[in-house]
């Protein structure tokens, strides 16, 4: 069994999907960090079965937003003197603002450019979001 060593200060992104470690990486932008970022992909988990797991070292400001839009059942651990201090469960933001795109052609954001990307949470149960411009429902493949 693989053994990854513990946090002193930082954060744990735990509980994702398995595979999806990497897109998380890159969304939150990760790779422009100064500090030790480790990935662990792949890792058994009782509930799970397979989990991907992110662990940032240091103090970091995390877009708690973005993780549950990619992923609402992300567990976060807040990490200081190598103990969890505080455990976050994820909910669905009503309204997120440029981290979905609108891929409809006739949307105002395909004209008007520097025009925000908002969405509207529509059904929460399955994860349905809508363009606040053009209604258009935005689809797991746009991403």
């Amino acid at each position: 069994m693989l053994n990854i060593g513990g946090l002193h200060q930082g954060v744990v992104i735990d509980h994702i999907v398995a595979g999806m470690a990497m897109d998380i990486y890159d969304y939150l932008e990760l790779g422009k960090l100064d500090c030790c970022v480790a990935i662990i992909k792949n890792a058994s988990s009782r509930k799970m079965g397979r989990k991907d797991i992110i662990k940032i070292e240091g103090p970091f400001a995390l877009d708690l937003d973005t993780l549950a839009v990619l992923d609402p059942n992300i567990t976060v651990n807040m990490i200081q003197d190598d103990t969890i201090v505080e455990k976050r469960k994820l909910r669905l933001p009503e309204k997120v603002t440029n981290i979905l795109r609108c891929k409809n052609p006739r949307c105002i954001t395909s004209i008007e450019q520097e025009l925000p990307h908002v969405f509207r949470l529509t059904n929460p149960e399955k994860r349905v979001y809508r363009c606040a411009y053009c209604e258009q429902k935005y689809k797991e493949s746009n991403k």
